[in-house]
């Protein structure tokens, strides 16, 4: 008889309704309440005026009257329901302090949102082991500078139609716009150079995205050939004057690693890395570079939001990619920006097809250039030089120096390859001792083009520079001296600054 009499209990004491109690219902605690109840939790709440606690009763709310630091309060409320969650949100520091240390001794498995007032409040709550505090001056203060923040990325939108926008209202009939990405792109600079043309075609103007040199990586040709990305490649310089408006994308510097003369008119500059321009400063009618993204498909993400224009597959996909391949799987550079633009991108992006675009084959060019580099590899500490020859697909080049940085004890990888008419050089570095960018801007914007940011480079030197030597093997031997004297000298400059 005991044994039964025993179970009931036991089941009884099972079945009671698991609660969020909320300790104080002032404007705080009205709204959390609103938001609780929204979610279909279920709620108790404790306040010590008596006329608002009949109020909330007869808005069929479970409430009652007490003073919340008084330990009996916390057991009237244990024999109805079961607390899984209390908000001590009244105006008095010192009751919801009390309130707190008689939850922690009486249920110490609970959470704990607690209000806080001043640093004494913070201190002695943070001891208590409370989950949460809220101090409001410092969460309103958070709040405003987060709202400013948005409002200033909802004018920058704002007033990047309008300058594309301005296009339709010129006096000729052109109406077009030219999107200019970096020599050889990358899938992070053209997922937004083809976010740029679905912003122009939402307001009326046609676009066209444009770039020099070859897709040649293996995994960049097929993002562009699964996606069907339309982008024209472009040699002659004059064919800019087809075009009433131009805009950088994943790149700042006009004639710096892309085909635009280096003092061209540029009207739109968007890119996420900072960029050292011998001329002075980028210059253009709307400038946004954002250094605290790791892509600048992220900055489109966000563009794309405030505009109200949906991304489709193709886009969404496109800019998941770009953001994955910039960040190296959120492994370089990542802030949580790019991780809540691709969160958001994932809902609508083809994983199928992202898969098809991050796994295609390697070709067998790849293979003979990782060969050549590993072959022909000098290794100075922790750096590591070499020299690829002559190759047909330039991107092979940065491809053999993402490979070499794999290699044990090498922070930082310099290849260098004869490409057609010019020397080009990739370099890569986890070192964070090196800004990579910094160092190849250093050591060659003078004789060449070249720029990166601190893990990443590239460098076009024209082969004027070698002029007089016809035979190609001894081209690469000068090239090779040049560049390892150069880029060291400019890595030990960098070190004594």
């Amino acid at each position: 008889m005991g044994e039964e009499g025993e179970g009931s209990g036991t089941e009884q004491k099972s079945k009671r309704k698991k609660v969020h109690v909320i300790f104080g219902y002032g404007s705080i605690g009205s709204a959390v309440a609103k938001e609780l109840k929204g979610r279909g939790l279920d709620i108790v709440i404790v306040d010590r005026d008596e006329k608002k606690v009949e109020l909330l009763k007869e808005g069929d709310f479970i409430a009652f009257a007490g003073d919340i630091s008084d330990p009996g309060m916390l057991a009237g409320i244990r024999k109805e329901c079961e607390p899984e969650v209390f908000f001590i949100l009244s105006s008095d520091g010192e009751a919801n302090k009390k309130a707190a240390r008689n939850v922690k001794a009486t249920l110490p498995t609970a959470q704990l949102v607690v209000r806080a007032f001043g640093s004494s409040d913070k201190e002695a709550l943070k001891e208590l082991g409370v989950d949460v505090i809220l101090a409001i001056p410092d969460i309103t203060a958070r709040a405003a500078m987060e709202y400013l923040e948005r409002m200033k990325f909802r004018w920058k939108a704002k007033e990047l139609t309008s300058i594309i926008e301005a296009i339709n209202k010129r006096e000729d009939d052109k109406g077009k716009l030219g999107i200019v990405v970096h020599d050889s792109p990358d899938p992070d600079a053209i997922a937004s150079a083809l976010a740029l043309k679905y912003i122009a075609r939402h307001v009326g103007v046609s676009a066209d995205i444009l770039y020099r040199g070859v897709i040649g990586h293996h995994e960049n040709r097929a993002f562009v050939n699964i996606l069907g990305i339309e982008m024209q490649r472009i040699e002659a310089k004059d064919t800019f004057a087809d075009y009433d408006m131009l805009a950088l994308v994943d790149s700042a510097i006009p004639g710096a690693n892309n085909l635009l003369p280096p003092e061209s008119k540029v009207d739109i500059i968007i890119d996420h890395h900072a960029r050292n321009n011998k001329n002075g400063k980028v210059k253009a009618d709307f400038v946004d570079i954002q250094m605290d993204k790791g892509a600048t498909s992220t900055i489109m993400m966000q563009y794309l939001q405030e505009l109200d224009i949906p991304a489709d597959k193709v886009l969404s996909t496109a800019l998941l990619h770009g953001i994955r391949t910039d960040t190296r799987g959120f492994r370089r550079e990542a802030h949580a920006s790019d991780f809540s633009a691709a969160a958001f991108l994932y809902v609508t992006a083809d994983k199928d097809l992202l898969e098809q675009i991050e796994a295609p084959p390697m070709s067998t060019e790849m293979l003979n250039v990782i060969g050549d580099a590993i072959q022909h590899k000098k290794i100075k500490g922790s750096y590591l030089i070499t020299n690829v020859g002559n190759v047909r697909n330039r991107d092979t080049i940065p491809q053999a120096a993402d490979y070499l940085l794999n290699l044990e004890g090498i922070t930082t990888v310099v290849v260098i390859g004869l490409c057609e008419d010019k020397i080009c050089i990739s370099g890569r570095s986890k070192d964070i001792r090196v800004d990579i960018g910094d160092a190849f801007a250093t050591a060659f914007a003078d004789i060449g083009s070249a720029g990166g940011h601190a893990t990443m480079a590239a460098a076009q030197l024209p082969l004027g520079v070698f002029s007089g030597v016809k035979d190609r093997d001894t081209i690469m031997q000068l090239a090779e001296e040049v560049v390892s004297r150069r880029f060291l000298s400019a890595i030990k400059e960098a070190e004594e600054d």
